[in-house]
């Protein structure tokens, strides 16, 4: 006989047992049924599920703003050698607000200052556009006079633009369309239009301080997660496509550049009007494959029809060579060597990203391309035994000794 919750002292290993027992059921409560576990495929696939459920709804939430984080990764990762140096030169307790303030505001100003210039340029000749549109209700437009020295077909376009366009009845069918109330609705389209385009490019830049701000941190995280889920070959993939962007952001900007500096002083030799903004065009044209022969062909063509030979010579064989070497050795060799992609890929790259992603296609074609060469490589060119970090050692044979070893 013995007392519930007092244990006696000489009991036996059964009768302790016993007691144990009997004083759970009185003054403990009963056990709680334990809910099944689910296996772990069940388990990693319920992950997956969800995961992939909340990235969906993540992009859906983003899509109006995917543009303007893609533009600020791209301006991130291109620009980030230029941040470690300013990170370098400033104290370090300016790394969280004063250093990635002032790249961002720098950039900004880069992108921004053409914009303002042409727009007020612009708005200062807006009278002009005025007087030619009520000159041309009244009078019609008069044909320009290179028209008639054009090659062959001078004659021909002469005479059909003084039957079309320089009839005052014909022009002014063709100008009175211009009413105001198209005007407005025009104005009103292309302002909402800007304002789109500016609240983009603003979250660029926000995005842009952040990234600045907290990259290595963003970079050591998603190295974690892609070494985590595919191993070592996902940061040697996100590593050709940081090599893509640099490249391309080398061969097409920085080249574009060079194209538009040299063709514009040949612009100002061969005599063309308003040489500095001809150069701006066709530097902004570089950056786009084969549209730099378009902006220059032409203007030797205007050069030539009103009589300036010489100046159209001049532009024409100044434009081949620049765009030849640069097309031909430069940019295969910034854009290609960096990645070792072939220069076809690269191309490829190039026009697809722009016809499928517009501007920023640039940039992300040839990263997605860079992508796929080092999943080939990684598939062709590699042992089937696992990477490194997957086994403890990987077994080469080395042919010279007839032996393996570890590595």
């Amino acid at each position: 006989m013995f007392i519930a919750g007092k244990r006696p002292t000489m009991a036996s290993p059964a009768e302790r047992s016993d007691i144990e027992r009997i004083e759970k059921e009185i003054f403990m409560e009963p056990d709680r049924a334990t809910p099944p576990t689910a296996s772990q495929s069940t388990q990693r696939l319920a992950r997956i599920a969800l995961a992939t459920a909340l990235v969906a709804i993540g992009i859906w939430v983003l899509f109006d703003f995917l543009p303007a984080l893609a533009w600020a990764a791209v301006l991130a990762v291109a620009m980030w050698p230029l941040y470690m140096r300013l990170l370098r030169m400033m104290s370090p307790t300016a790394e969280r607000v004063w250093a990635p303030l002032s790249a961002t505001l720098a950039i900004g100003i880069v992108f921004i200052a053409p914009l303002v210039v042409i727009g007020t340029a612009v708005a200062r000749e807006s009278h002009v556009v005025i007087a030619f549109v009520s000159e041309a209700r009244h009078h019609g437009i008069a044909a320009p006079e290179w028209l008639e020295r054009f090659p062959l077909i001078g004659a021909a376009l002469t005479s059909w633009w003084n039957s079309n366009i320089g009839d005052p009845a014909m022009a002014e069918e063709l100008v009175g369309r211009l009413d105001m109330r198209t005007l407005t609705g025009s104005v009103r389209q292309y302002g909402g239009e800007v304002a789109h385009r500016l609240a983009i490019f603003l979250f660029t830049l926000l995005t842009l301080f952040f990234l600045f701000r907290d990259g290595r941190m963003l970079a050591q995280q998603l190295r974690d997660i892609s070494d985590r889920l595919i191993g070592r070959r996902g940061e040697r993939i996100a590593l050709q496509m940081i090599a893509a962007v640099h490249g391309t952001v080398n061969g097409l900007v920085l080249v574009g550049l060079a194209e538009g500096v040299l063709l514009g002083i040949s612009y100002v030799v061969a005599g063309l009007p308003y040489p500095a903004s001809f150069g701006a065009m066709t530097a902004v044209a570089a950056v786009i494959p084969f549209a730099a022969p378009v902006v220059y062909g032409v203007l030797a063509l205007y050069l030539f029809t009103i009589g300036n030979t010489t100046g159209a010579i001049i532009i024409a064989a100044v434009g081949t060579v620049v765009v030849f070497v640069a097309d031909h050795f430069v940019r295969p060799f910034l854009i290609g060597g960096s990645t070792r992609l072939p220069f076809l890929l690269v191309l490829l790259g190039i026009l697809g990203g722009l016809e499928s992603m517009g501007f920023i296609g640039l940039f992300l074609g040839p990263a997605m391309m860079a992508a796929l060469v080092a999943l080939w490589r990684e598939w062709t060119f590699t042992r089937l035994e696992p990477v490194p970090d997957e086994a403890e050692a990987t077994v080469i044979v080395d042919p010279r000794q007839g032996r393996a070893h570890g590595v």
